[in-house]
C-alpha cells in the first residue's frame, strides 16, 4: 500500500522473477494465457493491476491519473516484492512505457524486457486517441456512457483487435475497460514523449507488435527499434493492438525464445 493505495496482484510459479504490465483499461486477466506458459517454463510470475484498474485502489480526484503518479504505485510495488534477483519485465502498450521508465530510472533494477506494442511517445497516437488525449474531460464522458455490451460486440467486428479474440478474451477485455476508473484517459495527457531519451536505455529488450494496430502506428515500432541500443524485435503478423491477447502461443514463445538468451 502507498498513500494509502492498495494494488491487486497475483503470483504464481518458481524460479527468476518475472513481471507482466498491462495498458490503459486493461487488468491484470490480460496475461491468463501467457502466464501458464511462462511458469511451465520454470518462471516466477508476478502480475497487478496498475493503479486505477482492476482491483487495485482507483482514486476519485482525477488529477491522480497521470503517469508519475502511475509508475510511482507501480515502482512502490516492485520494491514490496523484495526480490533478490532484477526482474524480467513484460509490458504491453502502457506497460511498456513504464518498463522504460524502470529501466531508465533502475536500470540495476531490470534484467531485460519484453515490449509488446509499447507506449513511448504520443506521436504514435491515433487521430482520434489525439483528440482525446488533448479533451480527456470528452473522452471520460464516453467511458461512462458507453454499455460493456457494446465493447465487447465492437470487439467481435474489428479484424484487427478482436476477431481472433476467444469468446472469453472478448468478454475480458470489455469488462475490464467498464471496471477501469473512467479518469484512465487522463493518464496520456501531459505524458513525456520518450523518444529523445531511448537510446539511454540500457536494458536489453525485444520490441514485439501488431502489424495492424491501430492504437499506436506501427511504423512507431521499427524506429524505436533503431533508437535502442540492445534490442530484438518481431513483428506480429495479422495481429492488432494485442498479441498477446490475440496470439498468445506466439508472443509467449518469442518471448521465452529472448529471455532464454539472457541466461
Amino acid at each position: 500500500m502507498k498513500n494509502g493505495y492498495t494494488t491487486n496482484y497475483i503470483e504464481e510459479g518458481q524460479g527468476q522473477p518475472v513481471i507482466l504490465i498491462h495498458g490503459v483499461a486493461a487488468s491484470l486477466c490480460d496475461w491468463n494465457q501467457l502466464i501458464p506458459q511462462l511458469t511451465a517454463h520454470g518462471y516466477h510470475t508476478y502480475a497487478l493491476d496498475l493503479l486505477g484498474h482492476g482491483d487495485s485502489s482507483k482514486p476519485e480526484d482525477a488529477q491522480q491519473y497521470n503517469i508519475e503518479n502511475i509508475y510511482a504505485h507501480f515502482s512502490a510495488w516492485v520494491e514490496s516484492l523484495h526480490l533478490k534477483q532484477a526482474p524480467l519485465l513484460v509490458g504491453h502498450s502502457l506497460g511498456g512505457y513504464l518498463s522504460l521508465l524502470h529501466a531508465l530510472r533502475q536500470p540495476q533494477n531490470v534484467r531485460g524486457m519484453a515490449l509488446i506494442d509499447p507506449f513511448y511517445s504520443p506521436r504514435q497516437l491515433s487521430p482520434l486517441l489525439r483528440l482525446a488525449r488533448r479533451r480527456p474531460e470528452l473522452g471520460e464522458k464516453a467511458v461512462r456512457a458507453v454499455p460493456e455490451w457494446v465493447i465487447h460486440t465492437a470487439l467481435g467486428w474489428d479484424q484487427e483487435m478482436g476477431a481472433h479474440f476467444s469468446p472469453q478474451a472478448r468478454q475480458q477485455v470489455a469488462a475490464d475497460y467498464k471496471r477501469a476508473s473512467p479518469h484512465f484517459v487522463y493518464i496520456t495527457r501531459d505524458i513525456p514523449d520518450l523518444t529523445p531519451i531511448l537510446p539511454q536505455v540500457d536494458s536489453p529488450a525485444l520490441v514485439m507488435w501488431g502489424e495492424k494496430d491501430q492504437t499506436l502506428h506501427p511504423s512507431s515500432f521499427p524506429r524505436m527499434v533503431q533508437a535502442l541500443p540492445r534490442v530484438m524485435s518481431y513483428r506480429v503478423v495479422g495481429s492488432g493492438h494485442q498479441p498477446h491477447i490475440a496470439k498468445p502461443r506466439l508472443v509467449g514463445d518469442v518471448t521465452l525464445q529472448f529471455f532464454s538468451g539472457l541466461n
